[in-house]
C-alpha cells in the first residue's frame, strides 16, 4: 500500500492495512540499529522537533534516536525556558517553529486533542507522542512489533490489559491496535479505575487479577498515573498492591506462560514487583528497543508526505 497520512495522532482513525504496513517498515528498519554505524539517509537535510509539554524519558529519547538515525536535525523544545511560559498559545509556538522551516512535529501534552489541534494549524507532519488521557500510538505500535516478534502473529492472541486503564492512553491505544489486528483484549482493575462503557469498544472486563491471567499470552501492567488522578481511586497503594499488584509469589509462572510487558515507567512495589520485572518472560527491554525501529518507521511514512 502506499501511505498517505502526514500525521500520526491515533490508532483509532487507522486501518488494520495501514498499522500492518507501518510495522512492516518498523521490521526494515530495525537492522539499521545492529550496524556498527547506525545511521541511514532517509531524512536527510530533514528537521524534526521534540515538542514535549510534559516529561519524558524514553518516549522523547527513543524520538530522539530515531530522527538521527534517518539523518534528519533535531530540534528539542524546552517549555520551561519558551515562550509558552510567558503565555503563548501552543498554536502560535508551533507555528512559529515551523516558521524557521521545520519538517515535523512531534507532540506531547497533557491536554487531549493537543496534536490535532496542532496538526490543523502547520502543514509539517504531526506525531501524537501521548496526549492527556486520549493515546498514545506509537507505544502501541511498538508493542505490537514486540507481540509479533514474539509470536509471528497477533491475531488470535490473548491479552490481558491491568491497571489503570480510566486515565491511560496507553490501553486506548492498544485497545484499538490489538482488536483491530485480531487478538483478544481483557481489561482489569479497579471498577473505579474501568471507563464505563469500555466494551463498547470490543474489549471484555475482569475484576479479578487471577482470573484475568488464565490462558492469556500476554500481561501488559500499566502504571497507576498519580499525577491524573484528582481523586482517590483506591483507597490506598497498600489495597492496590495486596489485589492488583502483580508479583510471581501470586501468579506462578510455571502454571501460566504469559510473557510480561510494561510501557514504562514503572512503579515497583506497586504495580509490579521487581522480581516479575526482572524474570526470563519480561519483553519490557525488548520494548524499549524496539520502540526505536517503530518510530523510525513512522517518521519515514509521515514526513515524505510534507512538500
Amino acid at each position: 500500500m502506499n501511505w498517505k497520512r502526514k500525521d500520526l495522532l491515533g490508532l483509532e482513525e487507522l486501518s488494520r492495512q495501514e498499522i500492518e504496513f507501518i510495522l512492516d517498515t518498523a521490521g526494515s528498519f530495525k537492522e539499521v540499529s545492529t550496524r556498527a554505524v547506525k545511521k541511514v539517509p532517509a531524512l536527510r537535510g530533514k528537521t524534526v522537533v521534540n515538542l514535549f509539554f510534559e516529561p519524558s524519558t524514553r518516549t522523547k529519547t527513543s524520538f530522539e534516536l530515531a530522527a538521527k538515525r534517518l539523518s534528519a536535525d533535531v530540534l528539542s523544545f524546552e517549555v520551561s525556558t519558551s515562550s509558552v511560559s510567558k503565555g503563548e498559545t501552543i498554536v502560535d509556538t508551533a507555528r512559529n517553529i515551523e516558521a524557521m522551516k521545520v519538517d515535523c512535529f512531534i507532540v506531547r501534552h497533557s491536554i487531549s486533542g493537543a496534536p490535532l489541534v496542532i496538526s490543523k494549524a502547520v502543514k509539517a507532519a504531526v506525531i501524537n507522542a501521548g496526549d492527556g488521557c486520549h493515546e498514545h500510538p506509537t507505544q502501541a505500535l511498538l508493542d505490537l512489533f514486540t507481540v509479533k516478534e514474539v509470536f509471528g502473529k497477533i491475531s488470535g492472541l490473548k491479552i490481558a490489559i491491568i491497571g489503570d486503564i480510566y486515565h491511560s492512553r496507553v490501553a486506548r491505544s492498544n485497545i484499538w491496535g490489538f482488536t483491530k489486528l485480531g487478538a483478544k483484549v481483557i481489561v482489569c482493575g479497579p471498577p473505579t479505575l474501568i471507563p464505563h462503557g469500555i466494551e463498547k469498544i470490543g474489549v471484555s472486563v475482569c475484576y479479578s487479577v487471577a482470573e484475568a491471567v488464565k490462558n492469556v499470552d500476554i500481561v501488559y501492567l500499566l502504571r497507576i498515573q498519580k499525577e491524573r488522578q484528582q481523586e482517590n481511586f483506591f483507597p490506598s497503594q497498600a489495597e492496590y498492591r495486596n489485589f492488583f499488584g502483580f508479583d510471581y509469589k501470586k501468579f506462578s509462572f510455571e502454571k501460566n506462560k504469559f510473557f510480561l510487558m510494561h510501557p514504562g515507567p514503572m512503579n515497583r512495589g506497586l504495580e509490579i514487583s521487581t522480581e516479575s520485572a526482572e524474570k526470563e518472560n519480561s519483553l519490557i527491554l525488548q520494548q524499549v528497543t524496539n520502540g526505536i525501529a517503530v518510530r523510525m518507521a513512522v517518521l519515514y511514512l509521515t514526513v515524505r508526505q510534507v512538500h
